[in-house]
């Protein structure tokens, strides 16, 4: 017994507390859910079995093989059955019996091989190495951001800076790098051709909603605004499953089984729902970076930091989006959201990490990244 279980069991609650809620206003899909979860937990299990520092031969191989699927959904003359766009996004392929998004499998592959990459070598504590390691992932991130996906994309950067620090990287480096995020992120939104329309709508929104205008709610808004009424009328304690679907019904909230499935849970469950729903993510953050402190394996200890910062990062824009606070970004919330390769993808990532803990450190093995300040 470790607490590498407790990832597990917060997984399952997540995932369990998510089916209840699609179950709020789309039965059917509840019951697909099921089934995802049930393969999910089967691949959960399948990858905590073996030795995961076997993993590290597999580490270019795999990232290599999701690559080529991020460039395959992109390519224009691939058939719409095979690749067909949804609201304008490339971003899923159609296997007959479910649909299998790239971007999900290569958010696994690109942790395990910046893990492999900063447990082999120290080459990042110089800023040329430093600066390499975002060069290796601006290969994933520009393609999922074509699809266009902005939001998956963007969870890459931050999950690197959290690996860097972990491994040792120069925090100097690091804060040059959220300077330099902060000062030129701004001119993204000036500069045509770097934001689709649509997204930069939703920023204009945004700062209108800060504003107090309302004038976009029933526009580039309305996807907020919408969320921010259902979130608010699940009042302390919910207001039951019957109620919460008339409510989501009436107000039309779009994506309501994806995106926005924090407001249905909000709605259906009250604010006390939403704190547990946090509170099970928090368990699943703090066990998880339990199991990358024990760990003295390098690799495994920045594979369990990486995947624990992805989910958090991702609940925290997820949730984040839904309560009006950040701009809508088309995020689902990890374990909780209707999406077939989005909870096997989570699933997966719990097995890596109880595979990390069920490996104790050996008695008399180095500790992981011990630097001489001095060279």
């Amino acid at each position: 017994m470790n607490v590498g279980w407790l990832v597990l069991i917060a997984a399952l609650a997540l995932s369990i507390l998510g089916i209840v809620t699609i179950q709020t206003t789309q039965p059917s899909y509840a019951s697909r859910q099921m089934v995802h979860l049930l393969i999910g937990i089967v691949f959960g299990v399948a990858v905590a079995v073996p030795d995961y520092r076997r993993l590290r031969r597999f580490t270019w191989p795999i990232a290599i093989i999701s690559i080529i699927l991020l460039v395959f959904v992109l390519i224009p003359f691939v058939p719409e059955w095979l690749v067909r766009p949804r609201n304008g996004a490339r971003r899923w392929i159609n296997l007959v019996v479910t649909d299998v998004q790239p971007s999900e499998l290569a958010k696994i592959a690109w942790i395990a091989l910046m893990a492999e990459w900063l447990a082999r070598r120290d080459t990042y504590r110089r800023f040329t190495g430093f600066m390499l390691t975002f060069v290796v992932t601006l290969v994933p991130f520009s393609l999922i951001l074509i699809e266009p996906d902005l939001g998956t994309a963007l969870l890459f950067i931050p999950t690197l800076l959290v690996m860097l620090v972990v491994a040792g990287a120069r925090l100097r480096h690091v804060f040059l790098v959220l300077l330099c995020g902060v000062s030129l992120g701004p001119l993204a939104y000036f500069t045509p051709g770097v934001l689709k329309p649509h997204q930069i709508a939703r920023i204009d929104a945004i700062v209108a909603q800060f504003r107090g205008d309302s004038s976009l709610d029933r526009d580039e808004g309305f996807q907020a605004a919408r969320a921010r009424i259902v979130v608010g009328s699940g009042g302390l304690t919910g207001v039951g499953r019957d109620h919460a679907r008339a409510i989501v019904q009436f107000n039309r909230l779009p994506e309501e089984r994806n995106d926005m499935i924090f407001a249905v849970l909000v709605c259906r469950f009250g604010l006390l729902g939403g704190v547990v729903m946090g509170c099970l993510f928090i368990l699943f953050a703090a066990a998880g970076m339990s199991v990358a402190a024990t760990s003295r394996e390098g690799f495994g200890r920045l594979l369990v930091v990486g995947i624990t910062s992805m989910v958090f990062f991702q609940m925290f824009v997820n949730t984040g989006m839904t309560i009006g606070m950040l701009p809508i970004t088309g995020m689902t919330l990890p374990f909780v959201s209707y999406g077939g390769t989005s909870l096997v993808a989570t699933w997966i990532m719990a097995g890596l990490m109880l595979n990390v803990a069920l490996r104790r450190p050996r008695r008399f093995q180095r500790e992981s990244f011990t630097f001489d300040e001095s060279t």
